[in-house]
Parts: C-alpha cells; structure tokens; sequence
C-alpha cells in the first residue's frame, strides 16, 4: 500500500518531501531511551521501596506486600494525573514513565477527565475504558489461550 502511494507522488511532492527530510530535526534516540531507562527504574525504585516499607513496618510478606504498594502506585499516578503533573512528566520522560501500573493508571484518568464533561455515566464511566478495554480485554483472552494451553500439554501440574 504504501509504495502504491509513492508511484503516485507528482514531482512537487516528491521535492517537498525530500526538503521536510532534510529539515525536520534529528529525533535524540540515545538521550531518550537513557532517560526512560532512569525514569521507568526510578518508578520501579519507589515501587519497591514501597513494598519494603510495607514489609518492615506492616509485617507483610513480601506477596502480601505487594497489593498495597500496587494501589500507593496507582494513588500516586491518578492525583499526579489529576494535577497535570503526570502528562508534563511523561512529556520529559516519554517511555519511561508508562511502567504499567502507573502508566496505565494515566491513561485511565487522562481518559475520564477528559470527557467528564460530558457526564458520569456517557462522559466518564463509557470513555474511560477506551484504551484500558482493549488491554483487559487481550490480557483476558491471552491468559485464556495460555491456560488451554496449559490443560492440552498438562504444563505446570
């Protein structure tokens, strides 16, 4: 499809797309994958001193520790969200800040606040799951195929 686009490209076209390649800025890759990998493990960092605080001063196991330090993360992803602080974040942090929890917890708030004016039930309630739907809705379907999988090749039991 896309070459069938470049066969019909007029010459014009194709000068003024060779001059946006030439001037559009170079993009830096290195610079942003290094601050993405600091920014993801900074969030993973506070994650698991979170579950540390939690085993020390609760007494928890460390699976135990593991379902409130979830919900601080996320506490903390919707208030920033909900300051504007988290999308000026990710704008400076780009990949890095999308860690699962946190980064799907923004999109989830993102999402509600910006259609809240359209009402609870049509603005908030059916927008907020436009994107964490499809990704509840493949993660469901994927742990369903594995576990088949599981069952057909008696794996793990």
């Amino acid at each position: 499809m896309a070459n069938e686009k470049l066969k019909n490209v007029t010459p014009v076209q194709k000068m003024y797309q060779e001059l946006a390649k030439r001037k559009e800025p170079k993009r830096p890759v290195f610079k942003n994958c290094v601050k993405a990998f600091f920014v993801g493990g900074a969030i993973c960092l506070l994650g698991q001193g979170l579950q540390e605080f939690f085993m020390h001063f609760f007494g928890f196991d460390q699976t135990k520790a593991g379902d409130p330090t979830v919900a601080c993360l996320i506490f903390i992803s919707v208030v920033l969200t909900s300051l504007g602080v988290y999308d000026k974040f990710g704008q400076w942090a780009g990949a890095g800040s999308a860690v699962p929890v946190t980064g799907f917890a923004n999109s989830m708030v993102s999402a509600a606040i910006e259609h809240r004016s359209e009402g609870l039930v049509h603005g908030v309630g059916g927008n907020m799951f436009k994107l964490a739907g499809s990704v509840i809705v493949f993660g469901t379907f994927t742990a369903f195929v594995v576990g088949i999988i599981y069952l057909i090749f008696g794996i793990g039991g």
